[in-house]
C-alpha cells in the first residue's frame, strides 16, 4: 500500500502554514483516498503548534520537527528535516509546495533515499496510477508523468487548487527527532523592499504588465519615462496588483534607451520569462503576441490597452482591448482608485 507524506513549512513570520502549504496539503487529502493510501502531513519550523492546527480533520499523522535551527530556510537544515519526516513517515509519495525553500531541498532528500523528484507540477489525476503533468520548453509542451520508483516525490507549483481549510477537530502531533549536520550558514535575518517598493506580488488578484511603449514618443513627439513611472507605480499601489514587464522593455536597460528605474529582468514574462497565475491580466503598451500567448497561458481574465487594434497581441489573445492612450486611461484609473480610499 502506497503511504503519501506532504511536506509543509510556516511562513516568513514563523507561524502559519504557507498558502502553497496548504495546497499541497489539499492535493493530499484528495489522492490520498483515491490511492487508497495513509496519510501524513510534516511541519518544519521554529514552532508548529498553530501551524498543526491549520491541518486539523485531515485524517492523517501530524509529523513535527521544530526548532530554532528550522526557523530560515537553509539548505542543511531543511534538508535534514526533510529527510527525516520522510522516513518517520515511510513514505513511497511525498507532495511539497513548489516554493523557494523547498524547490532546493527535495531533489537532494530524494537522492538520499534513492527515490526521484519532479518539479513545476501544475495538475494530478488519477488513471489506473497517479499522473503528474507539468510543462517543459517554457510551457510549449505538457507531459503527463506516471513513475514506478519509489520513493516518488512531486513540487507542487502554487496556485493550482484550493488550499485546505481545517475544521475544529483536535489534533495530535508527534515529534520527529533530526539529527543536524554541521551548520556553516548562519541566518542572520531578513532584508527585504517595502511593501509599496515590491513590484512582484504573487498573491495580487492583478497582473500589470507594461510594454516598451511606455519609454517610446507620445504624440506630442517627446518621450515621457519619468511620468510613466509615476503611473505604473501609482496604479500598482492603488490596486495592489503585481508588476510584469515584456521582453523588449527589461532589455532596454543595455542599449541605452529611456527605461523605467524600478523594471528589472525579474518582472519579465513570456517565453523566455515567468508565467504568472493571477486572477486578471491588464498588458498595456504591448505589440508582440509570442510573449503573451506563454506568458499569460494561466491568466483567466485578459485585457489590454492598446493604440494598435490590430496587433497580434489584440486580436484574439485578449478578452478585452481598449484602443486608447495608456497614459490617459492608466492616470483616469489611478484617479477613480484614489477616490474608493
Amino acid at each position: 500500500m502506497e503511504k503519501l507524506l506532504v511536506l509543509t513549512h510556516v511562513d516568513e513570520y514563523g507561524v502559519a502554514l504557507t498558502r502553497a502549504s496548504l495546497e499541497a496539503v489539499a492535493a493530499g487529502v484528495e489522492f490520498a483516498g483515491a490511492l487508497g493510501a495513509a496519510l501524513a502531513i510534516g511541519i518544519v519550523g521554529a514552532a508548529t503548534d498553530a501551524a498543526a492546527q491549520q491541518v486539523a480533520g485531515a485524517g492523517s499523522r501530524v509529523l513535527c520537527v521544530a526548532g530554532e535551527a528550522f526557523a530560515q530556510a537553509r539548505y542543511a537544515s531543511d534538508a535534514a528535516a526533510c529527510e527525516a519526516l520522510c522516513r518517520a513517515a515511510e513514505a513511497t509519495i511525498v507532495f511539497a509546495p513548489s516554493g523557494s525553500r523547498f524547490s532546493r531541498v527535495v531533489p537532494g532528500v530524494a537522492y538520499r533515499l534513492g527515490g526521484f523528484a519532479d518539479t513545476h507540477i501544475t495538475a494530478l489525476t488519477m488513471g489506473e496510477t497517479l499522473e503528474a503533468t507539468r510543462w517543459f520548453y517554457r510551457q510549449r509542451v505538457e507531459a503527463v508523468v506516471r513513475r514506478e520508483r519509489r520513493p516518488w516525490f512531486l513540487l507542487l507549483e502554487a496556485g493550482t487548487r484550493e488550499p485546505y481549510t481545517a475544521s475544529a477537530a483536535a489534533v495530535q502531533t508527534e515529534t520527529v527527532a533530526v539529527t543536524l549536520p554541521a551548520l556553516r550558514t548562519n541566518v542572520q535575518g531578513l532584508r527585504a523592499p517595502k511593501q509599496d517598493e515590491q513590484t512582484i506580488r504573487p498573491g495580487a488578484k492583478v497582473l500589470f504588465v507594461a510594454g516598451a511603449g511606455w519609454t517610446k514618443k507620445q504624440a506630442d513627439g517627446q518621450i515621457h519615462a519619468a511620468e510613466a513611472e509615476t503611473l505604473i507605480l501609482g496604479f500598482l499601489r492603488a490596486a495592489d496588483a503585481s508588476l510584469g514587464s515584456s521582453k523588449s522593455l527589461v532589455d532596454q536597460s543595455g542599449e541605452n534607451q529611456a527605461v523605467l528605474k524600478f523594471m528589472t529582468h525579474l518582472n519579465q514574462i513570456g517565453q523566455t520569462g515567468a508565467t504568472p497565475r493571477h486572477a486578471k491580466g491588464l498588458s498595456t503598451c504591448c505589440h508582440g503576441e509570442e510573449p503573451h500567448v506563454v506568458g499569460w497561458r494561466f491568466i483567466n481574465e485578459r485585457r489590454a490597452i492598446s493604440m494598435d487594434p490590430n496587433c497580434g497581441w489584440a486580436r484574439g489573445k485578449a478578452d478585452v482591448v481598449y484602443v486608447a492612450d495608456a497614459f490617459k486611461v492608466i492616470a483616469k484609473v489611478n484617479a477613480l482608485l484614489a477616490e474608493k480610499k
